[in-house]
């Protein structure tokens, strides 16, 4: 095998780069302030270094078609890192602050916080950039695959650091459980995504994506091997009925991480399902057009409703973000060229206007004891009129009320649905 066509995936062998770099510097460094800084500095350099090979890369196919490079996937490659600066940004306050348990105190288990919290820093930081930085390289396999087992890889890559990151305040209670739930219910998902990718194998004898678009034929089997994989992807999409899982782990995870949970993670599973309905599964549009139907009218009519019920900011958000996928399907719908170019802009405003909500509630957490219930924020305008001016901006934004960029993002969506009739 030749191993020189690693060199042609130049996103993903500069992020591996990072990867080394932060590790070592992580391990070379002594605990002090020092080593927090710099880590910090380093990361949101690097992180955004990791910009121009995103935008330098070519369309490309290398190992006889396992990956295959785009110009589509190379722009969500930039948006999806644009994203991880955000949120890593995001996170200093958080990184900053003391453990959840105090040194020497007991957790609500009764078991001793840890001591090492140096300088008032979160003793984890490296570890944070680190899982950040692994889940994004997931994201970027799953975004350029050319072949199903290449694209659960990247699932996979993704998935596990995610499921450390929710957990990672962990001597807090709401953040374990969260951890838990997240991880007990990827395993599900990616079970059931596997058992239909045996399927599609069986009917078509091989997994890599032209091939299976040439083969595949309407059989029990096919339908079968559609169904579950699509299944798979919705409860990492949180569709509607896929759903139960989001609330419990948004609210219980770091806010940050849940940030880069609804807006990243969120739009690479987007990018990477629609890319594979449209290319693979083109023989069987007549089938998943009515299970995509179905899923986007539950999806954002439930979700909705359910967050009208919500008084705690980041279930609220939660809700949101499932309302929020049932749109992006709706790009998925127009199966065509302006159906990938809308979701792409729908993405880029999403993670826009979320980041900038998340952005708000984190500063709402740290200067409010962790309270992230709505009556936090009674009286935000008198005590912070540009923070509570940018949450107004970015709801409206995301619920799309003119003359705000959500608005044209939602209208492109639905023209590349109605352009299909």
């Amino acid at each position: 095998m030749n191993y020189g066509q690693f060199l042609n995936m130049v996103p993903e062998a500069s992020l591996v780069a990072i990867l080394i770099i932060l590790f070592f510097a992580d391990f070379a460094l002594s605990k002090s302030e020092k080593k927090h800084s710099v880590l910090r500095c380093l990361t949101h350099t690097l992180l955004l270094l990791q910009l121009v090979p995103c935008v330098l890369a070519e369309p490309t196919s290398v190992f006889g078609g396992l990956y295959v490079s785009t110009a589509a996937a190379n722009a969500m490659k930039l948006i999806l890192t644009g994203g991880t600066l955000i949120v890593a940004i995001m996170a200093q306050a958080w990184l900053k602050a003391p453990l959840s348990s105090p040194v020497g105190d007991t957790n609500a288990q009764g078991n001793e916080a840890p001591s090492g919290a140096v300088g008032g820093a979160f003793l984890y930081e490296g570890e944070f950039y680190m899982l950040l930085v692994s889940t994004l390289l997931g994201m970027y396999v799953m975004t350029s695959s050319g072949h199903f087992l290449m694209f659960f890889l990247g699932l996979e890559m993704a998935s596990v650091p995610m499921a450390c990151l929710v957990a990672m305040d962990k001597w807090k209670k709401d953040s374990a459980e969260a951890g838990a739930k997240y991880i007990l219910t990827a395993t599900f998902s990616s079970a059931i995504m596997l058992y239909g990718i045996s399927f599609i194998y069986g009917a078509c004898g091989t997994l890599y994506f032209d091939d299976v678009a040439a083969k595949l034929s309407v059989t029990p089997m096919t339908i079968a091997g559609l169904v579950f994989f699509f299944a798979g992807l919705g409860f990492k999409l949180s569709l509607v009925p896929f759903h139960f899982w989001t609330a419990d782990t948004y609210q219980g995870a770091p806010t940050t991480v849940t940030a880069y949970l609804s807006v990243v993670s969120k739009g690479a599973a987007a990018f990477a399902l629609c890319a594979i309905l449209m290319k693979v599964f083109a023989p069987m549009i007549a089938q998943w057009e009515i299970l995509l139907y179905v899923v986007i009218v539950l999806s954002i009519t439930i979700a909705n409703l359910f967050a009208m019920r919500q008084s705690e900011l980041k279930r609220f958000m939660a809700f949101s973000s499932i309302s929020q996928a049932g749109y992006i399907m709706l790009a998925v719908i127009g199966n065509s060229t302006m159906g990938i170019a809308s979701l792409m802009f729908y993405t880029l405003v999403y993670v826009a206007a979320n980041l900038a909500v998340f952005a708000v509630i984190n500063v709402v957490e740290q200067n409010n004891g962790g309270n992230t219930d709505r009556s936090a924020l009674t009286g935000f305008y008198e005590t912070n009129p540009r923070l509570s001016l940018l949450m107004t901006l970015a709801l409206f934004s995301l619920a799309g009320i003119p003359p705000f960029a959500g608005m044209f993002s939602k209208f492109f969506v639905f023209m590349a649905a109605a352009q299909q009739g």
